[in-house]
């Protein structure tokens, strides 16, 4: 989930900008240091949207620079836990695809994708069953709902968001699609 919250954090302003501590300099710094950070409280900072205010700066003993602490607006992205939201596959592997959730990546591991055994198809970058014949590939769209959730804010990398597509009304949009267009067709049947 997107949200605008506020937020405090202290920046270095360097030596030679020391004549222009303006609140776009104060921005620019802010963005530099944390857009595309993890925050366990706050998720993953998006954009920094506005600094409102800027304390005095402070001098630390064998440090060049002056430290300012700074109030501000940021737009971030945290899914909340059972969320359902849409993504695009980005990465598809053995033991299923990573799916593009905003600017996060989570796992949609193969046994929370379906039922049926899925075979993984590296030459085609997609998991196949077949069963169905249905595929799981890169670029496919998909609604999923986060199920697990752990933030390292040390390492944003080694964050890991967990996803499923098993249950009514989740999966590949084609694949939700044809199940809309089945219910219709029996629902149809059902009335004549």
């Amino acid at each position: 989930m997107y949200k605008r919250v506020r937020l405090k954090d202290t920046v270095e302003v360097p030596p030679r900008q020391l004549a222009d501590v303006s609140p776009q300099r104060v921005k620019h710094l802010l963005q530099d240091k944390l857009e595309g950070r993890m925050d366990e409280d706050v998720g993953s900072v998006v954009s920094i949207a506005e600094v409102h205010d800027i304390g005095e700066g402070t001098v630390l003993p064998n440090r060049p620079g002056v430290y300012y602490e700074a109030e501000f607006d940021a737009i971030t992205f945290d899914p909340d836990m059972q969320e359902v939201v849409d993504g695009t596959v980005v990465e598809v592997v053995e033991f299923g695809a990573f799916v593009g959730i905003g600017p996060v990546d989570g796992l949609l591991h193969v046994s929370q994708i379906s039922d049926e055994y899925l075979a993984f198809d590296g030459e085609n970058q997609q998991l196949a069953s077949t069963e169905s014949n249905q595929t799981l590939g890169v670029d496919d769209p998909v609604r999923v709902r986060v199920v697990t959730k752990s933030i390292d804010e040390r390492n944003p990398r080694d964050s890991k968001i967990g996803l499923t597509a098993k249950q009514p009304g989740l999966g590949k949009h084609e694949w939700l699609e044809s199940d809309r267009s089945k219910r219709t067709q029996e629902a149809t049947s059902e009335g004549t």
